[in-house]
Parts: C-alpha cells; sequence; structure tokens
C-alpha cells in the first residue's frame, strides 16, 4: 500500500513530444561525437586493448543508432485506432534474465588459427550459457549452438572474414544449454600478420533478445492495429450499405397515401453517432398499404455494426411483410418479440408502430418499450399515452396493447427514436421536443420541420444514432 505521501503526490506524465524531439537530437548529436571519437583513436589496432576499445565504439554507435529508433516509435507511436480495439499478449518472458533489460550484455573472443586456441571473455560465457570451467568452443565448434536456419549466416560471415579479411558484423539466434533462446549480435574482424595473413579472428558479441523482443512486439502491435482498422472499416462499410438497402429509399417530402385526400405529408431524417465509426440498428420507415392504409414505424435495435444492421434488416422486412397482410399493431409487436425470441443471437429492440387510416383519420398505433408518439396541434404538443408493451427480445409471450387517436387537419405526429436530443433522459428529452410546437405551427411542410430538429440536435455530440419521422395530415 502507498504511504500518504506518495497517494498524495501526482502521478508522473508521459513525456510530451517536444521532449522527445530533444532526446532524439542529444542521442543523435551524441552518436555523432563517438564516431568522431572513434575516428581519432590512436593506434593501427593491432593490440588486444586498441580492438576493443574500437569494437566498443562500434557497440557504441550500435547502441545509439536503436534509442533513436526507440525514441522515434515513442515520438510517432502507432496511429490512432477508428474503433476500440484488444492489445496483443504481451511477449513471452526470455529464458535468461538479461542485466538492464535492453541494455546487452557484451563479450569478447579471439580465436587463434596457428594455435586453435580460442579466448573468451567471461561475459561471453553468461550470454551462451557456457559453464566458465569448460574450454571455450572453437570456430569449428560454434555452429553446434546456432539454429539450424541460421548456421548458415554464420559461417559465411566467417569465412568472409577468415578468407577475404572482411569484417563480420550480423545477427544470429542460438539454442543455449539450459534450452534458452537467445539472439546474439556479433562484430568481428580478421587479425593478419606482416605478411597480410589470417592469423586469429576477434569478436565481440552482444546479446540483444530482449532488443529484439521489444521490436517484435511493436511490429504486432502495428499489424494487429492495421488488421483492426481495416477491419472497422470494412465493418462500417457493409453496414452503410445494408442500412442504405434497408431504410426507404425516398429523401426529402413524401405524400402517402399517394391518392385521394386526408393523405400525410412526411419527412424523416437520420442522425449518425458523432463518437463511433459503427452503424446501429436505428430505422425509419413509411409504407403504403395495401388497403390505402399507411404505416408508419421506428424502432432501434442495441448494438453497433453489421451483425445488427442485419437484424434491423430482418425486422423491418418482417414488420413490413405483416403489415402488408392486415396485421394490427399489437400483433405486430407480439410477432416481432416472437421473431427476436427465436434468432440465433438473441438482441433487444424498441419499436412504434402505426397504421393511418385516411378515411377516418385514426391512427391505431402500439409499442414496444419505445418512446410514444409526439402530436402537436395549434401550437402545443403533447405525449401520447401509451399502450402496455415491455422491450422487444425482453421475454417470450409478451402481449401488446393498442391505443387509438383521431387526428385533424395541420396536426402533426412525431415519432423518434432514443438519442434524438443527446445527452437528456427520455423524459426531457421529450419535453425539448415539445418545446418545439410553437415554430412547429408556422411550418409549411413535414420537411420543414425536420429541417427544425436537425437544427436544434444534429450539431451535439451524440453517443447513439437516431431517427425521426415527421407526419403532418394534409387537407
Amino acid at each position: 500500500m502507498p504511504s500518504p505521501r506518495s497517494a498524495d503526490r501526482p502521478a508522473a506524465q508521459p513525456p510530451g513530444r517536444g521532449s522527445v524531439d530533444a532526446l532524439i537530437s542529444q542521442a543523435r548529436r551524441l552518436k555523432g561525437e563517438v564516431d568522431a571519437v572513434r575516428r581519432d583513436a590512436p593506434g593501427d589496432g593491432s593490440r588486444p586493448e586498441e580492438r576493443w576499445q574500437r569494437a566498443l565504439y562500434d557497440l557504441a554507435l550500435h547502441q545509439l543508432d536503436d534509442l533513436d529508433a526507440h525514441l522515434a516509435q515513442l515520438r510517432d507511436g502507432p496511429q490512432a485506432p477508428a474503433a476500440p480495439w484488444t492489445a496483443p499478449a504481451p511477449p513471452p518472458a526470455p529464458a535468461a534474465p538479461c542485466t538492464g533489460s535492453l541494455l546487452s550484455r557484451v563479450g569478447s573472443a579471439e580465436w587463434n588459427l596457428l594455435t586453435d586456441e580460442a579466448s573468451w571473455s567471461g561475459e561471453l560465457f553468461a550470454i551462451l550459457g557456457r559453464d566458465p570451467a569448460a574450454p571455450p568452443l572453437t570456430l569449428d565448434e560454434l555452429p553446434s549452438l546456432v539454429l539450424d536456419e541460421d548456421r548458415a549466416l554464420l559461417t559465411a560471415m566467417v569465412t568472409d572474414c577468415l578468407v577475404d579479411a572482411r569484417p563480420i558484423d550480423g545477427e544470429f539466434r542460438i539454442r543455449r544449454p539450459d534450452g534458452g533462446l537467445r539472439t546474439v549480435h556479433m562484430m568481428g574482424e580478421p587479425v593478419l600478420d606482416a605478411d597480410g595473413g589470417t592469423v586469429s579472428m576477434w569478436a565481440v558479441l552482444r546479446d540483444v533478445s530482449e532488443l529484439r523482443r521489444t521490436q517484435q512486439a511493436v511490429t504486432e502491435s502495428q499489424d494487429s492495429l492495421r488488421h483492426h482498422q481495416h477491419r472497422a472499416q470494412t465493418e462500417h462499410r457493409l453496414a452503410v450499405e445494408l442500412q442504405e438497402a434497408v431504410l426507404p429509399p425516398w429523401r426529402g417530402a413524401l405524400r402517402l397515401p399517394h391518392q385521394g385526400p386526408r393523405a400525410l405529408d412526411l419527412a424523416a431524417h437520420y442522425l449518425p453517432a458523432s463518437t463511433s465509426t459503427l452503424i446501429g440498428g436505428d430505422w425509419y420507415d413509411a409504407l403504403e398499404l395495401s388497403d390505402g392504409e399507411t404505416l408508419l414505424s421506428v424502432g432501434d435495435l442495441t448494438g453497433h455494426g453489421p451483425t445488427v444492421t442485419s437484424g434491423m434488416a430482418i425486422l423491418l422486412g418482417a414488420l413490413r411483410g405483416m403489415a402488408m397482410a392486415g396485421t394490427a399493431p399489437a400483433q405486430l409487436m407480439a410477432l416481432l418479440n416472437q421473431l427476436i425470441d427465436a434468432t440465433v443471437q438473441p438482441a433487444l429492440g424498441s419499436a412504434v408502430c402505426c397504421r393511418y387510416r385516411p378515411d377516418t383519420r385514426t391512427l391505431v398505433w402500439a409499442q414496444a418499450g419505445h418512446p410514444a408518439p409526439l402530436l402537436y396541434r395549434d401550437g402545443t404538443g403533447r405525449r401520447l399515452d401509451s399502450p402496455d408493451g415491455v422491450l422487444l427480445g425482453a421475454t417470450s409471450g409478451a402481449v401488446y396493447g393498442q391505443a387509438e387517436v383521431t387526428l385533424q387537419v395541420g396536426d402533426l405526429l412525431l415519432l423518434h427514436t432514443d438519442g434524438l436530443v443527446p445527452g437528456r433522459s427520455r423524459d426531457t428529452a421529450v419535453d425539448r421536443l415539445l418545446d418545439l410546437a410553437p415554430r412547429f405551427g408556422e411550418a409549411r411542410t413535414a420537411q420543414d420541420c425536420v429541417r427544425m430538429v436537425v437544427e436544434e440536435f444534429g450539431g451535439a455530440e451524440r453517443q447513439d444514432d437516431a431517427c425521426v419521422l415527421l407526419a403532418r395530415v394534409a387537407s
């Protein structure tokens, strides 16, 4: 448990981009200074201590290159995801601890070609997992530690060094006697006699296992991020295409039924969520039925993405088909509830369904856990009294009530889904919508009323998508 003093101390904040840029500049300046010292170092490298000094300079430059790369990753990082994603599992723990985490162990070795003797530093025994009391491995024995797929690389590097006097600079993986796998970076050079012949090979070996694990973890994280971004983009495109295919094709104003008096002047709008790239299950619909009546419905299936959008498409298709067959709104809700209850992936949904009879201007409607329609008349508005109805999918065998109201010429009916008024409770949202009554009274068309709703609530940050459908009773 932290002490009170440590608990009161503010948590350390990550360095800003400017701070990281300053560190990168310092690392690169230090690299230039080390390189200048290496070039100006006295001696021709004929003595072991000179070779060791020069090798340490080279290793320092490699370390600074790695530090530069890590600082760049810290500054730039992976691109922010479009949708929430799960980080990959951390890399496995190393088989043997490495002092200083990313700071590598460094050992040295020299192989004398004339006497076939080998000389190793104590740290090299630790890197390779060898008993310090055992004799060092010869150049012929060294490949026995190397993985089969890397053995040819080591052989080629040693051969080029001994035959063509080329310096060694490469990596290979070894299997330690305890079974641990390590990655070793080897830098070496031939030692020549006065006639230019190779008499020995001298090398420094650095354990870079932790560094490579870290780089691999970064690469896997970036690959995973790209995969999730691609998947999110694909899911968003599929959901949008499915939604566009299912929702009514009409845009702007619509008059139903198409022929005859006492029709409804209709307009609707879909408002996407501003905090998510995924499409939800909200819908609106207006359809002229075979008996001359008009079907109005809005609804919302919980969740986001193609699965939810496809579920919404199934519900809306079933609703349209049953309404065409003359099913009353209350029975429609009961059948939709059975449909959700029978699906492989259960879900919850809400809906309101209305049938408008133009000959009597009667509206018959039912709801399933959904906001009731709002009725505006003569500059005032009220919420219709809701018949009984639980959420779709909440319980099997649910029974739904049905209500009826007679409309008048000029009446405006507003149907909407939750989330139309962002950040508000259902009751508060209704009050805000009812406050629009005086403005609706001055509007000439349903489309004008939709524009007022969008102007009032469309620009706010919303956590979920929403739909609004308005119907004005024409003369």
